[in-house]
């Protein structure tokens, strides 16, 4: 194996409490009445059924800062604001909450010491700007940033998982995906990849209820990142 390569949004960085942190004052002086959190989790939603519609093929690939944009809208009017009254540049500094989210506690450390012995990067259904500035604002030491649109793909399409793998120059079995989420792991084995599963039991916030455990018995399973690189055979512990 020769490549670690990481889903990002909930595995690497904390989505939720960022996206309620940056929403909570825009949310504010709008005058709406909901709970930055539950906000996030309204914005979330659309996640899946916009990356549907390209998966599908019912839209050509569009890169997430977009759909995201497209979502944030749609949410807005869902509580009653219409997003043609706020200015544009407002709007699109919400939208790139999604740019400026904060690892968790052991992400930094554990990337740092995996990447002495393996290549790392992220496969996520980022785009390579948003990942690029996460990477940049939390500090994250990525090898190579390969977003969405590098392999045209959105994860759980079969495509995300190989395109990746040989755009990076190796064979599915070289390349292991770590994720805190069940699905994505068994779309990347079907591919051929090794899975790597972290839970991140506060992803959704207390009440989480899925992804507490490992559904299949994944190649490594660790309980954060550090102790993944302790697994993988990673000094500086």
């Amino acid at each position: 194996m020769k490549a670690l390569v990481f889903d990002v949004f909930g595995t690497v960085v904390d989505w939720r409490s960022g996206v309620a942190r940056e929403a909570a004052p825009f949310l504010a002086k709008h005058g709406i009445a909901v709970d930055p959190a539950a906000f996030a989790d309204a914005w979330r939603r659309r996640y899946q059924p916009a990356m549907e519609a390209v998966r599908s093929g019912a839209r050509p690939f569009t890169r997430l800062d977009v759909l995201h944009s497209e979502n944030l809208e749609a949410v807005l009017r869902d509580h009653g604001l219409d997003p043609a009254t706020v200015a544009e540049a407002e709007l699109d500094h919400l939208n790139r909450a999604w740019h400026r989210l904060d690892p968790w506690p052991d992400s930094v450390a554990g990337l740092t010491r995996l990447k002495t012995r393996y290549i790392i990067a992220p496969l996520s259904n980022g785009n390579v700007a948003l990942l690029l500035n996460m990477a940049k604002r939390a500090g994250l030491p990525w090898d190579a940033i390969l977003g969405a649109e590098v392999a045209q793909a959105y994860k759980p399409s079969p495509a995300a998982y190989l395109n990746t793998a040989a755009i990076l120059g190796l064979r599915p079995e070289e390349v292991m995906l770590c994720a805190a989420h069940n699905g994505d792991l068994a779309a990347a084995r079907s591919t051929g990849f090794l899975t790597g599963f972290i839970p991140r039991p506060m992803e959704h916030g207390a009440g989480q209820t899925k992804d507490l455990a490992p559904a299949q018995d994944w190649d490594v399973v660790a309980p954060d990142f550090g102790a993944l690189a302790d697994a993988m055979g990673c000094g500086g512990g």
